[in-house]
């Protein structure tokens, strides 16, 4: 067992370079998938997801290869329509194979994924967009058994309870572009992540209309081509960073960043009382003189505040003077952080979906766990802040979505180190 030890109180300097969005690499894998012709990925992390996806690719027949310097070709000339349950299991992006598998070969089984466990994520809204396309769905034995004889183009509702499904946006989009006549998404997510498949799906010829947009109008073709494509920056990433300047009292310089899909953190993080100096693709983040202010912030969609920085803003409003309140729009059972926060001195109630933290409190060193990738990145905040050693367990969820975080983090001064146990 792997295990982060962190000893907190150094303001962090220096410069980190953004890597490749894990959220739009897995479903450009998956996407690779709809044409027997190469696909080079660039800007790929180097991830424990991107390589479980590889290998999922791989088991169903596509040749995978790693070029180097974050490049990936994919090669599916011959593929298998099943994806077995001990492969999927790992995470649950495994689910943007249905798609693809559906759009290619007509048919598809696939394990229900696994992955992170926030709250209760069903697929319901994925299998209504697949019916909706005129296939026959079913669960059998824990598998998604799709036949699409059927398939023909058609209008597809994908909003639900909390919002548009990203995933399933990726799922329907790769299951149109290949479907006969023409298919109209309505409320479809327009996260970075979409229109950066969308992106690299156009390259290979598919006709979509309004990418980027909550309305897609996509023309099915009958076939597509290989590409050469460019994984945008991981804005999650360049979030995690910025906090990480303010609330260790320093300041970092991300480069290859884009903050074009940052606004909602931008303007709270400013809010906040962190600073922002942007010059061409570098954003500087450092404390206000001013210090840190009461955050009050509700997570929703894109362009909204992204849930998958939630965490971090907690961490941070836990040295803000006053009472801060946040939200959680999206997944509204996402705190599994906060019992491992308040071990080390946080003083945070949740309260259904909302979180309210008392500040300022002074963090403590203490063992605590990780619990999910994106939320399990607060506990490294605070213990880089916190008085004597953190040890954080299960780091394993923390290397599916953040590259190298050590070593960056180290490059900044961070006294932090990866066990073995």
């Amino acid at each position: 067992m792997e295990v982060f030890r962190i000893r907190g109180g150094i303001p962090l300097r220096g410069e980190v370079r953004a890597s490749g969005s894990k959220n739009a690499t897995l479903p450009a894998f998956a996407a690779a998938l709809l044409t027997s012709e190469p696909c080079v990925i660039e800007n790929v992390p180097n991830l424990s997801d991107v390589r479980f996806m590889a290998e999922i690719l791989r088991h169903l027949g596509a040749e995978v290869e790693e070029l180097g310097s974050g490049s990936w070709r994919i090669t599916a000339s011959e593929i298998s329509s099943k994806a077995p349950y001990e492969l999927v299991r790992k995470m649950r992006a495994s689910v943007c194979l249905l798609g693809p598998l559906i759009a290619r070969l007509g048919k598809a089984r696939v394990a229900l994924p696994g992955g992170c466990v926030i709250g209760q994520r069903p697929i319901d809204l994925h299998l209504k967009a697949f019916s909706s396309l005129g296939c026959e769905v079913q669960v059998n034995e824990g598998d998604v058994v799709v036949d699409a004889t059927g398939l023909k183009g058609s209008a597809v509702f994908l909003g639900g309870r909390h919002g548009s499904t990203v995933t399933g946006t990726a799922n329907a989009i790769m299951t149109a572009v290949l479907t006969p006549g023409i298919t109209k998404l309505e409320s479809a997510a327009c996260e970075p992540e979409i229109a950066d498949l969308c992106r690299m799906l156009l390259a290979m010829g598919a006709r979509i209309e309004n990418t980027g947009g909550h309305h897609l109008t996509i023309h099915g073709v009958e076939s597509l081509g290989g590409c050469r494509h460019r994984i945008i920056a991981d804005r999650i990433e360049i979030g995690t960073y910025c906090i990480a300047a303010a609330i260790t009292g320093g300041d970092i310089t991300v480069s290859k960043a884009d903050t074009s899909h940052l606004g909602a953190f931008l303007d709270k993080m400013k809010e906040a009382g962190i600073t922002f100096e942007e010059h061409r693709s570098q954003i500087k983040a450092r404390l206000a003189s001013s210090g840190l202010n009461p955050i009050e912030l509700t997570t929703l969609p894109y362009p909204g505040y992204p849930t998958d920085l939630q965490a971090q803003a907690c961490a941070l409003a836990c040295l803000a003077p006053g009472p801060s309140i946040v939200t959680e729009r999206v997944y509204p059972n996402r705190f599994m952080h906060v019992p491992e926060l308040n071990r080390m001195g946080a003083k945070i109630k949740v309260k259904g979906n909302l979180s309210l933290i008392n500040g300022p409190q002074e963090l403590n060193g203490a063992e605590v766990m990780a619990t999910d990738l994106r939320a399990s990145v607060s506990l490294v905040l605070a213990g880089l802040i916190g008085k004597n050693r953190t040890s954080i367990n299960r780091v394993y969820h923390l290397d599916r979505g953040y590259e190298f975080i050590e070593k960056k983090l180290k490059k900044c001064g961070a006294n932090i180190s990866r066990l073995n146990y």
